[in-house]
């Protein structure tokens, strides 16, 4: 049986910083492919960052 090649993106993001953590998880990614994965994962609110508190409140936020 072949074995699953899981690669786990460990990110530091910013809250609120949509674009920057864009790009952290697009570089992340793009240096795990190296090793040729068959899955790639993410942390949860890798994108907005954590906790978002208000920001989730804010009409032009997402």
């Amino acid at each position: 049986m072949a074995g699953l090649r899981v690669a786990l993106l460990q990110i530091n993001p910013t809250v609120g910083d949509l674009e920057g953590n864009v790009a952290l998880l697009r570089d992340s990614y793009l240096a795990a492919l190296a090793d040729f994965p068959d899955l790639v994962v993410a942390p949860e609110m890798a994108l907005s960052g954590y906790p978002p508190e208000d920001l989730v409140l804010k009409d032009g936020f997402v």
